[in-house]
């Protein structure tokens, strides 16, 4: 099956204290900060991984950023990872700034967002203004996998965008949800009932806003520092600059 569209596969090959290279486009960089991430004997792809839990995370500058500063009006993106993931709010790759100059949210891949029903499941976020969403205090635009990602195990987690829709999928999978009541979005609705939404796909027509991120794989900037700190393993990390189909998500993931 022939992958059009491949921006940047890291396979975290390279030891601790180096710059994580990509095949792709671009070799892209990836540099350490905040400490070592350090190499683990075990991968999916090419028999290591990246580890992360105690505050290190990697980075590649905006200014550096290249084909990976995915945006447009109808522009697709596909974020695909393999992680062992350990628990907690996850942040694994994208571009994704929640505090700078209000916000530079773009595109990012997330295990585990539980504020708006999203707790355990793969999150794929999309965003226009790199803000939150009116008139919440946070962005409530990501697809929510119906499956729940296992602790302490190897899965493929992914998400795409078509200009349309956001989904998300594990292991290859895609499951559809049934519209539901949003958490914590009651006390912003003038009936005090809140919304119903489909998680997943869930269905933003925006478009990707152009908001100058840096490209991270493991935390992201918050308004008290980096946060929403991948516990776990990468073992690969792969960006698309469209949507990928079904088939070809299960391909890969297989």
């Amino acid at each position: 099956m022939q992958m059009d569209g491949l921006v940047a596969l890291w396979d975290f090959k390279e030891p601790e204290g180096t710059d994580r290279v990509a095949y792709g486009v671009s070799n892209f960089p990836l540099c350490e900060v905040d400490g070592e991430v350090s190499r683990i004997d075990e991968g999916p792809l090419s028999g290591y991984s990246a580890l992360f839990g105690d505050g290190a995370y990697l980075k590649l500058q905006h200014v550096n950023i290249g084909a990976l500063n995915i945006s447009g009006d109808s522009q697709g993106v596909t974020v695909i990872a393999w992680v062992k993931w350990q628990g907690n709010t996850g942040f694994v790759a994208g571009m994704w700034n929640e505090y700078k100059d209000g916000g530079k949210r773009q595109y990012g891949l997330f295990v585990s967002l539980p504020h708006y029903n999203g707790e355990n499941q793969v999150c794929g976020h999309i965003s226009r203004t790199g803000k939150p969403t009116p008139p919440f205090p946070y962005s409530i635009d990501y697809s929510a996998s119906k499956q729940e990602v296992p602790v302490n195990k190897w899965a493929c987690v992914a998400m795409t965008y078509d200009g349309q829709w956001i989904k998300s999928y594990l292991n290859g999978v895609f499951e559809a949800r049934e519209p539901e009541l949003i958490a914590h979005t009651a006390e912003f609705d003038a009936d005090c009932k809140g919304l119903v939404q489909s998680k997943n796909p869930y269905y933003f027509p925006d478009g990707i806003g152009d908001n100058g991120s840096d490209f991270t794989v493991g935390a992201v900037l918050l308004e008290h520092g980096m946060g929403n700190l991948f516990c776990g393993q990468i073992g690969g990390v792969a960006i698309f600059d469209r949507a990928l189909s079904d088939q070809e998500i299960e391909f890969i993931s297989n």
